[in-house]
């Protein structure tokens, strides 16, 4: 995975921002303010992403690159290692599932602000 390339992905996303709340190294994406992915600019070597509680024990036991979220909440969220065993078209769909996962929790007035 390249980190411009994700970069770029995310921030052609519908009203997606770009912050370093936890420091130089750390890039968070939001939409709205909720984040949706974050990743290391130095160490870039994986990915954290929301994911459906439900779908993310199935991803973990089928990938040896899909863990629990580092500093996240295990239940909610995943990192995926890159130059392992997930394609990076699967990372991104995987990101645009993390995108619409926080979207879904936005405000109505501001879930119908973004095209689907």
């Amino acid at each position: 995975m390249d980190i411009e390339l994700l970069r770029e992905y995310c921030l052609k996303k519908a009203f997606a921002t770009e912050e370093t709340p936890f420091g130089p190294d750390t890039l968070v994406m939001k939409v709205h303010g909720k984040l949706f992915c974050i990743f290391s600019i130095s160490n870039f070597v994986s990915i954290n992403l929301k994911c459906d509680p439900e779908k993310a024990p199935e991803l973990r036991a089928n990938y040896m690159a899909i863990e629990p979220g580092f500093h996240m909440n295990k239940k909610h969220w995943n990192t995926v290692k890159f130059d392992q065993d997930v394609l990076d078209s699967f990372v991104l769909e995987m990101l645009d599932d993390s995108y619409m996962l926080v979207v879904k929790t936005l405000p109505k007035k501001l879930q119908a602000t973004i095209e689907f």
